[in-house]
């Protein structure tokens, strides 16, 4: 499991006094960030293959509030991977320093060619290192079907 903190700024709470939905968000993005630097997936590393992440989802599920000026821990682990690297998914969990619970989401995504600017499988050694990722007890090896699990389609709008 890979812990990331922070501490909740004014810029991270909104009109109710608490973390907004949207720095959860942003909290996610650097950890999951961190997470790739970390693991061998930094930007200039990735940026010599022209790839780049993509988010097609993030689910939050919210537990408990979290305020101004109390530290929080970002937890990431691995649930899926495609054989291919094409596909992960990372569950967060976010907790306080007396370590409850305060939200958890679950995240899919890929990785796209930045110039084709489709969905591409991962260049070798970036995918040697993809496979040494830790995963969670949920862990499952991703299909395209699992991108279309909720059944969420594009629809035109009717003008």
């Amino acid at each position: 499991m890979y812990k990331k903190q922070f501490e909740i700024r004014w810029s991270d709470v909104d009109a109710n006094g608490h973390l907004a939905n949207s720095a959860y968000t942003n909290f996610m993005s650097h950890a999951r960030m961190a997470f790739f630097t970390e693991q061998g997936f930094s930007m200039p590393e990735i940026m010599k293959y022209n790839v780049g992440p993509v988010v097609f989802y993030e689910h939050m599920y919210y537990f408990k509030e979290s305020f101004l000026g109390t530290p929080i821990t970002v937890t990431i682990e691995v649930s899926g991977l495609s054989e291919d690297g094409m596909l992960f998914m990372f569950e967060h969990n976010f907790y306080n320093h007396k370590g409850e619970n305060l939200a958890y989401c679950e995240m899919q995504g890929g990785w796209i060619d930045l110039k084709a600017r489709k969905l591409t499988s991962l260049p070798e050694p970036l995918l040697e290192l993809a496979h040494k990722f830790p995963k969670s007890e949920s862990f499952k090896v991703l299909t395209k079907e699992d991108t279309r699990k909720h059944g969420v389609r594009p629809k035109p709008m009717k003008l």
